[in-house]
């Protein structure tokens, strides 16, 4: 199961990347001096790659992992370490070491200004996560 955004909403999350992109673009093409221009060529490319991974933001559920794919980094989180997706929403869980980690669910970030059409859709996703932490019910078996 994938829990991603729709369409319009990963333009927008690209969007976080996408609009500095087009204002470093300006700021290069109108500078002469060679570090503005090197400093103008590193924060492209940094809004490109946020850019890129906006648009690709989601939670993959699979059978024993949950994938999360974040602006920055994406995590691959062992079913069986996670204690709790919370209202934040983030996953609680815990590393083969012990220690208690977390890890935010962007994708699904309710902000205060959405619509209620979004809004429900997120908040229906985050059940959607829930309920696939629950385990599963084991079908009788038959003699």
């Amino acid at each position: 199961m994938e829990l991603a955004p729709s369409r319009r909403g990963r333009v927008a999350n690209s969007g976080l990347g996408a609009l500095p992109a087009a204002v470093t673009i300006l700021y290069a093409a109108q500078t002469t001096a060679a570090f503005p221009r090197l400093s103008a060529c590193v924060v492209l490319s940094a809004s490109v790659i946020i850019a890129v991974r906006g648009y690709r933001l989601c939670v993959t559920c699979e059978n024993t992992e949950l994938t999360v794919r974040g602006y920055l980094r994406t995590r691959t989180i062992p079913r069986s370490s996670i204690t709790e997706i919370t209202d934040f929403p983030a996953v609680r869980w815990t590393d083969p070491s012990g220690r208690r980690r977390w890890s935010p669910l962007w994708v699904l970030h309710r902000g205060p200004h959405e619509t209620a059409g979004i809004a429900a859709s997120k908040n229906r996703n985050i059940a959607a996560l829930r309920n696939w932490l629950q385990p599963r019910k084991r079908r009788p078996t038959r003699r």
